[in-house]
């Protein structure tokens, strides 16, 4: 069975209370993975954060959608139990429910909707309640959200790398490479790189501020053309002549299969960077990019209501 949406998960997690026995999330986790016979992969899928489990994030909406409309309780922390609430709940309603279920009552209605200033109190329900026919969690949302956000800046950000001069684009490398810690400062990475195309290599950069080892790039500011196996090999043969035993091949455009499969094969360790993940490295050790605004998520930090 597919990965359950999260107001699934809420019929067969108050099943899961209605022994009026405590239970924990952790326990609740694996009940409803083995109740939606859920594969090993759908059950280690992780949130696009890759903090957290996808599953668990569902289960734990759940179980605090249902404890906001008192089906649910936590008589002590980390556990939770059914209510009566919960237990007429349960008897009343056949099969499964969703959030729009949950609006009969109105500890859930104000925990789920709010007045706005400018606008109707009972419009803003309306559209909460249109709202609550989505399949995924608040969290979900913001990091599909965040994504989506991602994506686009990493498509402009591309096209904005093509639009620039070869040289420039050397230099970007270089950026990059010291960012992310190779060649120690930028002073430094520009006098250990050659930026000549000699021999087939395009610069060196040292592995380490040490200058124990070093790396030797090829960069090729390709908008069209697939970097297939030949150009590999070149850079492979280039790394020989140097007796060089590592190297990074980046492109802005992408590499054939041929080519990956060649570096599996030799015994030169050879990185091999396509426009995609150039542009996932420069958003992440922000080269070329600057930070408009930062959303911090928080929890309850439930140590600092533990009574000694």
């Amino acid at each position: 069975m597919s990965m359950p949406d999260f107001q699934l998960i809420f019929r067969p997690l108050l099943e899961l209370a209605a022994d009026g026995k405590e239970h924990t999330l952790a326990e609740a986790y694996g009940y409803i993975a083995d109740h939606f016979e859920m594969t090993e992969e759908e059950r280690t899928e992780m949130l696009p954060s890759g903090r957290q489990k996808t599953i668990n994030n569902r289960v734990g909406w759940s179980r605090t959608y249902l404890a906001k409309a008192l089906l649910l309780e936590s008589p002590r922390r980390g556990v939770f139990v059914i209510t009566q609430r919960g237990r007429d709940f349960l008897n009343e309603v056949q099969g499964d429910f969703r959030v729009k279920d949950l609006y009969r009552f109105d500890d859930f209605l104000r925990f789920h909707t709010y007045s706005r200033d400018g606008k109707d109190e009972s419009s803003v329900k309306e559209t909460e309640k249109e709202n609550a026919l989505s399949n995924t969690t608040p969290e979900e949302d913001l990091e599909t959200a965040y994504q989506g956000l991602h994506d686009s800046l990493s498509s402009e950000l591309l096209d904005q790398v093509l639009s620039c001069t070869p040289a420039f684009f050397e230099q970007l490398v270089v950026d990059l490479l010291v960012s992310m810690g190779y060649g120690g400062s930028r002073k430094e990475a520009g006098k250990a790189t050659k930026l000549s195309a000699d021999g087939g290599i395009d610069g060196i950069i040292n592995e380490d501020r040490l200058g124990l080892d070093s790396i030797y790039i090829q960069a090729k500011r390709w908008k069209d053309n697939v970097v297939g196996r030949p150009e590999i090999q070149k850079f492979a043969g280039a790394l020989q002549g140097f007796r060089a035993k590592k190297g990074v091949f980046i492109t802005t455009s992408t590499f054939s299969s041929e080519a990956w499969e060649y570096t599996r094969m030799i015994d030169s360790r050879i990185v091999l960077i396509d426009g995609q993940r150039l542009t996932e490295l420069m958003i992440e050790h922000n080269v070329g990019v600057t930070q408009v605004i930062t959303y911090s998520v928080k929890r309850i930090d439930a140590d600092y209501f533990e009574e000694g």
